[in-house]
């Protein structure tokens, strides 16, 4: 293999041989000196007023140093930053400090804190704590926190619905009664896209070091945003940004949990500045699953009108999102900013209706979730086109054919109003059914008979993604490189992206070989920490690679030309006539006149000899605001098999045909696809977060939280299309949701099919299943 052949390369990730062979660091593998542990008292209710709070026993209690309540803490930290409040959040509702203050709003909301000498001590010592709970009645039904009866969460607003956008209908009412009229079919639905928690392997931890000397802070954290994680914690600190440095170390996992600011950074963080000693806090299994953000929960009433021959005509979506107790940084946006630009999915609808309600309930706050938005959108869709095709006796993957974009339409502007770059929708579908061999499946399940059912379901998604489009958000969401040449040749990249999983160490050095044309191994990918990286915004929403891969691509642009002008006055010729291969500069047509690549960067740091107007060092910043996003497709396939007699769903086959543009690493592309349908596939067959009508948590364990082990999944059957994105230099689309995005509805559909219903919601527990099969109640 050529050096200059690392693009599209399966080549392994670096980061694995640290990973597992334990050599990694996370959060809690940082030990300093006189470091405190800082444990938190959670609410046992679901809604109460705190009428009392006794902490003079804990503050007695062996090894226990401190102990904070909101009262304490009261004028030093500021509130939780929301990106982009609406509505009544906008006025303050919904916002929060670290502690909860007078009342709790969810089962395990923080109530106060203790530092003590061990973690053993701290957590004995919140058994120590008296609180004095008023208990209110709770509302955990986002429909039922509209109605005018409801437990109010906020009393100075008198509502529990914090923002609603209800534009007219008459449009598409005029669209839907045309269809009709003209003897087309309207068919309306209810779905449920229940509430799931990430569940990342690590669960959240952070370590604060505030030194009073030079009234520094340094804060370690498993963030997916460190430099907005900075700036906001500067904020609520009141200190300025350059005295706070984050670093990330080894994250295990996030899944858009990590994206967001919690109590815990700030508490330990004002702990260590109050206490002057370092403070560490890592979160439990159990508190992980009931305090860090939830996902989806979301309902929708849908109505899609079509033409007899299939032709949808109009689609109305109302949606209700249920925020949980607070909002978070991106909690108010997920379904209106993410969600809904791409309501229309992968097809041409000429009229599309989308009204909403963001309703506060009293559970866990919601934010982003692998997919953010987008998966809740791509269900509407697709329940959509399977209930159309059931309504008229067609097959579904007739209807989406007929319904795709055409490629020739790109870019193409959705009647939902998002541009989409590039795509063939029709080709990943013919492909998936080519695999699967969809028609024979076809005619084994009209042969079916015994104590067995076979379902198949068809998703065919597309996402928006490679967030940073410029005016697209209130602040500019660039990412940003920063190259350097060392003498040696070596090549040291700095990205302000935050990769944790993603595999970016591998396909950023990949960028930076192919374009230098230098062996993989001679460069060195660092990020996560910001006194070192440029500025940037983190790794969430598949925009690492189309965005931070970019500027990367771009500044090794920059310093590729000035290496030319220097390896052009080395060999006494012009620029143009000079090509980079295989690690030389050489004169074209002459190949044995060249200069190493090492040779120019020797040349470029050390030399005092160097061409008039250029300075001397190898090294630039480069900042990528994309024109556009990107929009990234797929169509998946499942095979589902069900019991009559016990109910289990049994997924026999799962075939996946992604679009993501130019693959930079294949390997890497289909391990970012595995792990997006297990949780995809997760949430329809097992995963569920359940409340009681108390509020109280009833899967706070994963004893209880169902996550699917390796066992319960088929092997995967991949194959992609390539269609490339003109929007970024690269021609890449992000990857790392789209397993994700696509899976959920294609199980939904299988499942759907083999019970012959019209619907049915997640998750397929057993018990529904049968009682469905026997029409039990």
């Amino acid at each position: 293999m050529g050096i200059a052949s690392m693009l599209g390369t399966s080549i392994k990730r670096r980061e694995d041989p640290r990973l597992i062979t334990g050599q990694a660091t996370y959060v809690d593998d940082i030990k300093l000196m006189g470091m405190l542990h800082m444990a938190v008292l959670r609410s046992p209710y679901g809604h109460a007023r705190i009428q009392h709070i006794d902490v003079s026993t804990a503050l007695q209690a062996p090894g226990v140093v401190a102990v904070y309540t909101a009262e304490d803490l009261k004028g030093k930290v500021g509130n939780i930053a929301v990106a982009v409040p609406l509505g009544h959040i906008t006025e303050g509702m919904g916002c929060r400090g670290p502690l909860a203050e007078g009342k709790v709003r969810f089962y395990g909301d923080p109530v106060a804190i203790v530092l003590a000498e061990t973690p053993y001590a701290a957590r004995d010592a919140l058994d120590l704590i008296e609180v004095d709970y008023e208990p209110l009645p709770a509302v955990v039904d986002a429909e039922k926190a509209m109605q005018p009866d409801a437990p109010i969460l906020y009393e100075d607003f008198g509502t529990n619905v914090a923002h609603s956008v209800h534009p007219p209908t008459d449009e598409i009412e005029r669209v839907f009664a045309e269809t009709q009229a003209n003897g087309g079919v309207l068919v309306k639905a209810r779905l449920v896209n229940h509430r799931v928690a990430p569940v990342s392997m690590e669960t959240r931890g952070v370590v604060a070091d505030f030194r009073k000397a030079d009234k520094s802070l340094t804060l370690w954290s498993s963030s997916q945003i460190p430099h907005l994680l900075r700036n906001i914690l500067a904020a609520q600190l009141n200190l300025p940004q350059h005295q706070v440095r984050v670093i990330v170390p080894e994250v295990g996992g996030g899944f858009g949990s990590k994206l967001n600011v919690y109590p815990e950074e700030a508490l330990a963080a004002l702990a260590s500045m109050l206490l002057g000693r370092p403070v560490k806090w890592i979160e439990d299994r159990s508190e992980n699953l009931a305090v860090t953000v939830h996902g989806r929960d979301q309902i929708d009433y849908i109505e899609v009108a079509a033409t007899r021959e299939g032709k949808v005509t109009g689609l109305k979506v109302h949606g209700i999102s249920d925020m949980g107790a607070y909002c978070q940084l991106f909690t108010d946006v997920i379904m209106l900013a993410f969600g809904y630009p791409v309501s229309c999915g992968a097809y041409d609808i000429p009229t599309v209706h989308l009204s909403a309600d963001i309703v506060f309930t009293n559970k866990a706050p919601t934010d982003a979730y692998r997919g953010a938005g987008r998966p809740e959108a791509t269900y509407v869709v697709e329940r959509a086109m399977d209930l159309v095709a059931r309504e008229l006796g067609k097959d579904p993957a007739e209807i989406r054919l007929l319904n795709f974009i055409k490629p020739e339409q790109f870019p193409y502007k959705s009647a939902a109003g998002a541009v989409y770059d590039s795509g063939n929708y029709h080709a990943a579908l013919r492909k998936a059914m080519e695999l699967i061999g969809y028609e024979q499946l076809r005619a084994e399940q009209k042969q079916q008979s015994g104590d067995k059912l076979l379902g198949i379901g068809i998703s065919s998604y597309i996402e928006i993604c490679g967030f940073g489009p410029k005016g697209s958000a209130p602040v500019g969401l660039y990412e940003s490189a920063r190259v350097r040449v060392e003498q040696s040749g070596t090549v040291i990249v700095y990205t302000g992206a935050s990769p944790h999983g993603q595999g970016e160490e591998t396909t950023f050095a990949q960028i930076v070989a192919e374009e230098f044309s230098i062996p993989v191994e001679n460069v060195l990918i660092l990020h996560g920490d910001t006194d070192s990286t440029p500025e940037g915004r983190g790794t969430y929403g598949s925009r690492t690679t189309a965005v931070g891969g970019s500027a990367v691509f771009n500044a090794v642009q920059k310093l590729k030309e000035k290496m030319l002008l220097i390896a052009s006055h080395i060999l006494e010729a012009s620029p143009d006539d000079l090509t980079l291969e295989d690690g030389k500069f050489s004169v074209k047509g002459a190949p044995s006149k060249a200069v190493t690549f090492a040779e120019v960067a020797m040349t470029a740091n050390l030399s005092n000899t160097l061409p008039k107007g250029i300075e001397p060092g190898l090294e630039t910043t480069v900042f990528f605001e994309p024109d556009a996003c990107v929009f990234p497709f797929g169509s998946h396939i499942a095979v589902v098999e069900i019991d009559k007699e016990t109910g289990q769903v049994h997924l026999k086959r799962f075939v996946a045909v992604d679009d993501c543009g130019r693959q930079l690493n294949p390997m890497i592309v289909q391990g970012q696809i595995h792990g997006g349908l297990a949780q995809g596939i997760g949430q329809a067959l097992y995963e569920s977060v359940e409340y009681n009508d108390e509020g109280q948590l009833l899967t706070a364990t994963l004893m209880d939280y169902a996550v699917p082990a390796a066992k319960d999944f088929p092997p995967f059957e991949l194959d992609h299309t390539v269609t490339p994105t003109p929007v970024n230099p690269l021609g890449v689309k992000g990857v790392g949701e789209a397993g994700t995005i696509g899976s959920t509805p294609a199980i939904v559909a299988a499942v759907a099919d083999a019970l012959n219903v019209a619907h049915v919601d997640m998750p397929f527990k057993p018990e529904k299943i049968w009682r469905i099969i026997h029409q039990q109640p």
